[in-house]
């Protein structure tokens, strides 16, 4: 018993010493655009892979509000025949 309430003490003491990663802002909310703009091929290309699917969250580096217009953008840009469904 005494072994596990020892460990317990070290964890604590490395969990103190973590650093704490810096956010950064999508490159949308670093920009400060209300509005993702479907007719904007060139931006919205940069956040398709080769085969025409969307980057994630986490790849792309965008919000998760800004994701969502990324979203409604580029399948308005598919709709209009701007930007292929697939490739």
């Amino acid at each position: 018993m005494a072994r596990f309430q020892q460990k317990q003490k070290t964890n604590r003491k490395k969990r103190q010493n973590l650093t704490i990663r810096e956010q950064t802002q999508c490159r949308f909310c670093r920009e400060r655009s209300s509005y993702i703009d479907y007719k904007d091929i060139d931006v919205l290309q940069k956040l398709l892979t080769n085969r025409g699917k969307i980057f994630s969250r986490k790849r792309s580096g965008n919000c998760a509000g800004c994701q969502r217009k990324v979203k409604t953008a580029i399948k308005r840009a598919r709709f209009m025949a701007l930007l292929p469904y697939t490739n």
